[in-house]
This record gives structure tokens, sequence and C-alpha cells, in this order.
């Protein structure tokens, strides 16, 4: 059980994470807390959830690119994950796409606000949801049972999304705007999918 904890703790793009996590968090602190803070941070946390659910649903979920750069990108970042849903190796959002992603929307929260600190309170947010989706999503394929009724039904709905159907429960670590986009469904009322473990398939279906 030791190694399931130490294999997400210590995994690479995890630790990165998690120390500008602590970075941004000591910085934030030394500025001085207040009620703008605790905004920011939230705010940075919903935007977060919302393009967890976007991304997922309308990037790692788009028809194959025909360019084979782009192609190996998105086999890297999700296809090939869908394939080997436990593989490690593919579970885990590389640095090299959450760091730019964290660089353009922190950017975006400067120019707004003007405001470093407000800005460094932002990207808390973002990675603190970040790490949370990790978390869920590590939890959702490795041999730990959720403490909670939702967390196990969380879990369940990801499991769905891999092995029933890959157009519906695309949200990991929350069902928000599965709800709000009309993507949660009951299992019954969804049909098997062919292509739930090979998106790369849906290409040679279209044609």
């Amino acid at each position: 059980m030791k190694k399931v904890y130490r294999n997400f703790f210590f995994h690479f793009d995890i630790m990165a994470m998690f120390l500008i996590l602590v970075a941004f968090g000591f910085y934030v602190l030394y500025q001085g807390v207040n009620a703008f803070t605790f905004l920011s941070l939230l705010i940075g946390m919903v935007l977060y959830a919302f393009l967890e659910y976007v991304t997922h649903r309308f990037l790692f979920h788009m028809k194959p690119p025909k360019n084979l750069f782009f192609l190996k990108l998105m086999k890297r970042l999700h296809y090939d994950h869908h394939i080997e849903p436990t593989n490690l190796k593919l579970l885990f959002l590389p640095v090299w796409y959450s760091l730019p992603f964290a660089v353009v929307l922190s950017s975006a929260s400067y120019l707004i606000t003007n405001s470093l600190s407000l800005t460094a309170s932002f990207v808390m947010g973002l990675t603190a949801m970040l790490l949370i989706y990790e978390w869920k999503h590590y939890v959702a394929h490795v041999s730990l049972k959720p403490r909670t009724s939702f967390g196990r039904w969380l879990k369940k709905t990801h499991i769905l999304h891999h092995y029933k159907n890959e157009n519906y429960w695309y949200g990991v670590s929350n069902p928000l705007f599965d709800i709000v986009f009309g993507t949660l469904k009951d299992e019954k009322d969804v049909p098997t999918s062919s292509t739930a473990k090979d998106l790369e398939g849906k290409d040679k279906i279209a044609q």
C-alpha cells in the first residue's frame, strides 16, 4: 500500500507542481493575506475545474490530427491513456504541458489585476486544483478505495468514461460541468462505445 502512495507523491510531475504551489504560497503569505487573496485563489480553482472539463472533452477527445507531431502529442496526453489506463507513465499530465498552460493563465491574470500578489494566489488556486485533479485521477486507476460515498461514485464515473462510453463523464475532480453541459448520465441510459479504449479509432470510423 505504501508503494501506491509513493508512486503518486514522488512522481516528478506531481513534485514539480507541488513545489510551485509551496513557493507561491510562501510569497502570498509574505505579501499578506486578505479577502481578495482568497477570492483570487477561489477563482483559480474554479477556472481550473472548468478548463479540466473543456480540455478533456474538446482537446483530449478531439478527432486525431493528421499531423504526426500533433498526433504524437495527443497520444502522450490522452489517447494512449485510454489504451493503457493504469500505465503511470501516461496517467499524469506532463510538466511540459502544465507549466506553459499556467504561464499563459497567470499572465492573463496579471494583465487584469496588475498585482503580483493576486496573480500568485490565482496560480495557487490553479495548481491546487491541478493536484486535486491528479489525485482523483490517480485514485480512479489504482487499487485505492475512496473513503467517502462521493469519492467512490466519482471513481465509478471515471471508470465508466474509460470502459463504458468516452463521450460522457468528463469531470475527473468533480461532476459540476458534466451537470451543466449534460454529459452526466445514468450508465443504464448510455450505450457501450466501441472506441472507449481506442480514441484514434474514431478517425477510422469517420472515414
